[in-house]
């Protein structure tokens, strides 16, 4: 169903966007396009087609979770301004 030139000043003035007149023809002919590009790709069959969340079929990489660095907790506390049971000490900021 194309768009006349009043359902694209319509649009416009819904959205609050100062349109011309040329300027709404214009985007008539866009919208017309790509409305047309969306008509053709829904006549196409697709059934039996199976969704995919991308056109290759690739995977992420993920790395072994194992631990890489020493445990250096009681150098960075010994280090802090305020510690307490273990706990980092920081001032109150919302009351």
């Amino acid at each position: 169903m194309p768009l006349s030139l009043q359902d694209v000043k319509r649009v416009a003035m819904l959205a609050r966007i100062a349109v011309s007149d040329s300027e709404a023809a214009s985007y008539q002919q866009q919208l017309n396009g790509i409305f047309s590009l969306i008509e053709q790709m829904q006549a196409v069959d697709t059934r039996g087609v199976e969704p995919m969340s991308h056109a290759q079929d690739v995977y992420q990489r993920l790395r072994a979770d194992v631990v890489t660095e020493t445990n250096q907790r009681e150098k960075f506390q010994a280090i802090a301004p305020q510690v307490e049971a273990g706990l980092y000490l920081v001032p109150q900021v919302i009351e």
